[in-house]
């Protein structure tokens, strides 16, 4: 934190204005903060977690306890379906609660202080359908990359950084100086776990001969050199088998935090932390220029914190912008807080009595997500790899496991996120419509069977498990909402998803692409029965295609939530957003953050979400120099 912070995190100098007032810190709102610093202008970043640090947070292997951990998650309930019979057909139901779990984090560094590390490049295709509809350039898929670059330093491509280095030769078109590292897992760290090495090359053998252009799948996958981020793979529609980089430095977790606090200092007179802030509206004057915010001091004040503040709500105070105010709050809180403001559906404001500023019918419409499933293996011995595993850092006083002993020396499991291999594939209907890879089966070491209260504890235990999870991306569905509950700015919004034909997927194409999923992870997994001692998940009695389906339909769950705040053209009555994510109807307010695509993109959100932070810190700049 910059060192003239008072104890309750509020900056002295309160009563003046900042230049730009940033609402959230993941990775939309860090980066444009830190950008912003970095350009020479006084910049607040409002948090409304704390910043505590703990083992959950820079191990990498305990994401899982990560988003469970009390100190810097929020817990949301979400309805999949309206249909409470259908509801409850899912084991993850939580009655109580009227939803199934949804983590989501309120510490600095939004969701990137507990994601699985994945950084995933997204589809070209993404970016070109933005220009197109809205007639801006500069979101074509040749210009975006270049905010790839800028932010990324990829550690695991060494021949392609000394090429960029000596002849300034960079066909794959990485970066190598930004500030967000990648690297790979180490494959050595399987060698020496035969039962693992065997179902690895014997599943990804399945995989590859599964596909009937398989020679050509082996072509792209060795030209690229198995590097989903490699341009060559973003470029085209090239499917196989896929390493996964991750965003750790040294065996340890690399998000937007680290990037906050490097800035900070260097410029801790220009990026201020305000923590424990939760934003309750956005502050207007008479021409309806966003000038300011409110906001209520202190931690576990949301409804949403698993340790819920008893006292009383402290009173709102005020911080004012002379530049402008930008949302990262996220495709739940972003929507909440424009409506609080005054800025949503006409109806559902007045509904509540809240003063219509601004009717945008859009704002919390066109939620979207994946589709996720998993089939979970119960194996006959436990992994090797994972011996003397516990799954956690140890207690003050007691002696560490041997494998976190090797994570303090920057290597063994550890320093992974469990993900041992990824397949990218294109279900039926991506290929009828000659579009980009819609499926990535990947296998993690431990038993995963989706999101619950408690599951990481579920995780933590599983050192005899292995889980292929099905991710369907590029989904038809977009019916899903978020909505103010009341005005008050505590409470959590309702939040609807309308999964599958309950939504607008009438023509089934999500729920057999998922289907395809599972059905091919069975096919792979034939090869290596003689190490599984049972499927737990979806288990022996689900069997048929209808079975299959009615497996997915009942469990699945998606943690990628986005485009609640949607950027179009200027004639579509649903678009929030203009393309350089300026609110319409106001002035001098932008949202950076998940909500803001019109579809979601790519297979993996987050590195999507760092590339439009880069991209909305240029625009911001630009208009800034423009006057």
């Amino acid at each position: 934190m910059a060192s003239d912070q008072l104890e309750n995190g509020l900056p002295p100098d309160e009563a003046l204005a900042y230049d730009y007032i940033v609402v959230g810190s993941g990775a939309g709102g860090g980066p444009v903060a830190a950008n912003l610093a970095e350009a020479g202008y006084r910049v607040l970043l409002m948090e409304a977690g704390g910043s505590p640090d703990s083992y959950d947070y820079q191990v990498p292997a305990f994401h899982p306890a990560a988003s469970e951990n009390k100190e810097m998650s929020w817990e949301f309930f979400v309805r999949h379906y309206a249909d409470e019979d259908q509801q409850r057909r899912d084991s993850k139901y939580t009655p109580e609660r009227k939803g199934v779990f949804y983590p989501r984090a309120a510490t600095l560094g939004g969701c990137t202080a507990h994601h699985a590390m994945i950084l995933l490049y997204p589809h070209n295709s993404d970016w070109d359908e933005i220009a197109r509809i809205t007639g801006d350039d500069s979101w074509r898929a040749g210009k975006m990359r270049r905010y790839f670059q800028r932010l990324e330093n990829c550690r695991y491509r060494t021949i392609q950084r000394i090429l960029q280095r000596l002849l300034r030769w960079n066909p794959s078109r990485h970066g190598f100086d930004g500030w967000l590292e990648t690297n790979k897992a180490d494959p050595l760290m399987i060698l020496d776990d035969r039962p693992m090495l065997r179902l690895i090359v014997r599943s990804a053998k399945k995989a590859l001969f599964a596909n009937a252009n398989w020679l050509t799948q082996i072509w792209h996958s060795l030209t690229g050199l198995f590097d989903p981020n490699d341009w060559a793979m973003a470029s085209g529609k090239r499917v196989g088998l896929r390493v996964t980089p991750l965003s750790i430095t040294k065996g340890r977790r690399l998000g937007t935090r680290e990037r906050i606090t490097a800035v900070q200092r260097v410029c801790p007179d220009r990026l201020h932390l305000l923590t424990g802030a939760l934003a309750t509206r956005v502050l207007f004057d008479a021409d309806n220029k966003a000038i300011g915010v409110e906001y209520l001091p202190g931690e576990h004040l949301y409804a949403a914190d698993p340790n819920p503040r008893d006292a009383r709500t402290p009173a709102p105070r005020q911080v004012f912008a002379t530049r402008e105010v930008i949302l990262s709050g996220g495709a739940f809180n972003t929507p909440q807080l424009l409506q609080l403001s005054g800025i949503g559906p006409a109806d559902l404001l007045q509904r509540h009595g809240i003063e219509v500023l601004v009717d945008l019918p859009g704002v919390g419409a066109n939620l979207q997500d994946r589709y996720e499933v998993t089939i979970v293996n119960r194996m006959k011995i436990p992994f090797a790899l994972l011996n003397g595993a516990t799954m956690k850092g140890p207690d003050p006083g007691e002696e560490p496991d041997p494998q976190f002993r090797f994570w303090q020396q920057g290597r063994g499991p550890y320093t992974t996120n469990g993900a041992v291999v990824s397949i990218v594939r294109r279900s039926a209907a991506a290929r009828a419509a000659k579009g980009p890879p819609d499926l990535v089966l990947f296998g993690l070491v431990t038993n995963f069977r989706g999101y619950f209260p408690g599951y990481s504890r579920e995780v933590r235990a599983a050192t005899q498990y292995f889980s292929w999870a099905v991710l369907k991306a590029h989904t038809n569905n977009h019916s899903g909402t978020v909505a103010i509950r009341s005005k008050d700015p505590t409470a959590m919004p309702a939040i609807d998803f309308h999964y599958f034909d309950e939504g607008n997927d009438a023509s089934g194409e999500d729920l057999e692409a998922v289907v395809e999923g599972v059905q091919l992870v069975r096919r792979m997994m034939d090869g290596v029965r003689r190490l599984v001692a049972e499927e737990t998940v979806p288990g022996p009695k689900i069997r048929t295609r209808e079975q299959i389906r009615r497996f997915v339909r009942d469990e699945a769950w998606g943690h990628h939530a986005s485009c609640t705040c949607k950027i179009g053209a200027a004639n579509d009555p649903d678009a929030v957003l203009d393309s350089r994510f300026r609110v319409r109807g106001v002035r001098n307010l932008r949202v950076v953050d998940a909500s803001v695509f019109p579809r979601a993109p790519g297979l993996f959100i987050v590195s999507a979400i760092y590339m439009i932070a880069e991209k909305a810190s240029d625009d911001i700049l630009a208009d800034a120099r423009a006057g």
